[in-house]
């Protein structure tokens, strides 16, 4: 398995090796803990990569000959992946941990064999795909918790500034920034849960039922409609026909059997598909007031005129980079990009509203 080295190892590739055998270590840790929050085939494949991680980390304990006394600590990134790998097993563990996949130290390195080379570009694709899997599921919660507080962030920070931009009291401020976070969270709940009740009622109209199979006993096994039934929900015409064949022989017969058909939606299913409206309502109000909230802090505890405008801008500002780094980690982009492009929007429209004040404030009236 050890690669044979060019010439004799020296102390620095010693620290080295004993630095890879530490990160070896830390990642293999960091997959044997997210896969005691899984169950199934994802745990199994959180295994298989801890135990590679175990074999490259005995290769570089083979070329060492010992556990050496002294060890180095793992890097920042290993440790924190370590403690959120124990705490939240989260998605965005799998897209920090893809993201250290994509940087292998072992392509440039002698004494890594082409095997361990090649197992690190594998593991990049196989947490890349865990990562995946996370983020299909998490994609409409996530894109709906950053519309939500991203959207009360922006609206408010430009309703505020606009505002004060006029030359009107801290008071009426304060005022128009709560009555903002109040009407835009309301707004935003009220929408949802139309929304969601509409998505519901029109997969209600939808559903199907049995009551052309209930009277399956009294048709002509030859000439009946009910193959039309199975045609109208899209099955194709041969398939309809057998299925209405069987159905009325079964009736005929005195047996109620079931046939295998097209997933149904019953009473109360369409919960599952597309959620509770007042859920979905409240989530939005309390999302949107999360983030409308932040603007109006500065005024909220008394700050007036300009060191009031700085203080939200600062808020909002580390609130915007949160939220585009964190977009940036789920998507597998660059975290600082993706958080500069939200700041650039958010303040980009702040900036409109606060000329917009400007040029019909107080003094212009």
């Amino acid at each position: 398995m050890t690669a044979p080295a060019a010439a004799e190892p020296t102390a620095a590739d010693r620290r080295r090796w004993a630095r890879y055998l530490v990160e070896e270590r830390a990642e293999g840790h960091v997959y044997r803990r997210l896969a005691a929050r899984r169950t199934g085939e994802e745990q199994q494949i959180l295994l298989s990569l801890a135990e590679a991680e175990r074999r490259h980390e005995q290769h570089w304990l083979d070329l060492l000959g010992e556990e050496p006394r002294r060890l180095p600590r793992a890097g920042v990134r290993s440790q924190l992946l370590g403690w959120m790998a124990g705490r939240f097993g989260s998605i965005f563990v799998l897209a920090l941990a893809q993201s250290a996949e994509a940087r292998s130290p072992y392509d440039e390195e002698q004494y890594a064999t082409p095997a361990m080379r090649a197992d690190e570009k594998i593991h990049y694709e196989v947490v890349r795909g865990l990562a995946a899997r996370g983020r299909r599921r998490l994609s409409g919660s996530f894109r709906a918790a950053v519309f939500g507080a991203n959207d009360g962030l922006v609206s408010n920070l430009a309703l505020v500034l606009g505002i004060g931009a006029t030359g009107v009291s801290s008071s009426f401020v304060l005022f128009s920034g709560v009555a903002g976070l109040l009407a835009g969270a309301l707004s935003m709940g009220a929408g949802e849960f139309v929304s969601v009740r509409s998505q519901r009622e029109l997969l209600a109209a939808t559903e199907a039922n049995d009551d052309a199979a209930d009277s399956a006993g009294d048709l002509d096994i030859d000439e009946n409609e009910l193959a039309l039934v199975y045609r109208a929900r899209g099955i194709d015409q041969a398939e309809a026909l057998a299925r209405a064949r069987r159905i009325v022989q079964a009736a005929q017969e005195g047996v109620r059997r079931t046939v295998t058909g097209p997933v149904r939606v019953h009473p109360g299913d369409d919960t599952d598909i597309v959620g509770s409206d007042w859920t979905a309502a409240i989530s939005s109000f309390l999302l949107f007031s999360s983030g409308a909230i932040i603007p109006v802090l500065p005024w909220i505890f008394g700050l007036q005129g300009g060191t009031a405008v700085i203080v939200a801008l600062v808020l909002v500002g580390i609130a915007l980079l949160s939220t585009g780094a964190m977009v940036g980690i789920l998507s597998g982009g660059p975290p600082l990009r993706r958080a500069l492009r939200q700041l650039a929007i958010g303040f980009g429209a702040a900036a409109i509203t606060y000329l917009l004040g400007l040029l019909f404030g107080v003094g212009a009236v």
